[in-house]
């Protein structure tokens, strides 16, 4: 029965790790697609998380070995689990933002949102726009493909009476 439950925990592990990875090429390749155009802060959150991952991803890596020296150097060795938890922490949040990405890249947008992007779609479409063809259910990673594809090709009077 032990081997049995083990068995059983360690496929749900490795379930719930490749999920993460999928979750961490997912919110990645968001990061790549979402137009970061101001008319979109206003609208939605992914602008200032996207913002947020790339400042930490820059910064938290010398913050990490900040804290831990001055731990070490303040603290001395009998500080040392504490200072590589505290480390590791600081490492863990850019990884955060981008597992918050790929979370969101995947989820179905809400019908408010979804009747927006269905409407953006076929004023795009009459302006001659190259689209992917129109899901049922659009995700977030449709419209950021949908909106990065209105700031590049239609001019901006077009995209500024979207918005």
């Amino acid at each position: 029965m032990l081997i049995l439950i083990l068995w059983i925990s360690n496929d749900i592990g490795f379930l719930a790790m490749k999920k993460m990875v999928t979750y961490l090429k997912s919110g990645q390749e968001y990061m790549r697609i979402w137009p970061m155009q101001k008319q979109l802060y206003a609208l939605f959150p992914d602008c200032r998380i996207i913002a947020a991952t790339k400042f930490g991803m820059k910064v938290m890596p010398a913050i990490a070995v900040i804290v831990v020296a001055m731990q070490l150097q303040y603290l001395g060795l009998e500080a040392l689990v504490q200072a590589i938890t505290l480390g590791i922490f600081f490492l863990s949040l850019p990884l955060q933002g981008i597992l918050w990405l790929g979370h969101r890249s995947e989820q179905v947008l809400p019908p408010q949102i979804s009747n927006w992007y269905k409407d953006l779609y076929a004023k795009m479409q009459q302006q001659g726009c190259q689209l992917q063809r129109q899901s049922a259910k659009p995700t977030f990673k449709e419209l950021a493909v949908l909106l990065r594809t209105a700031f590049k090709e239609l001019d901006k009077a077009f995209t500024k009476n979207l918005f």
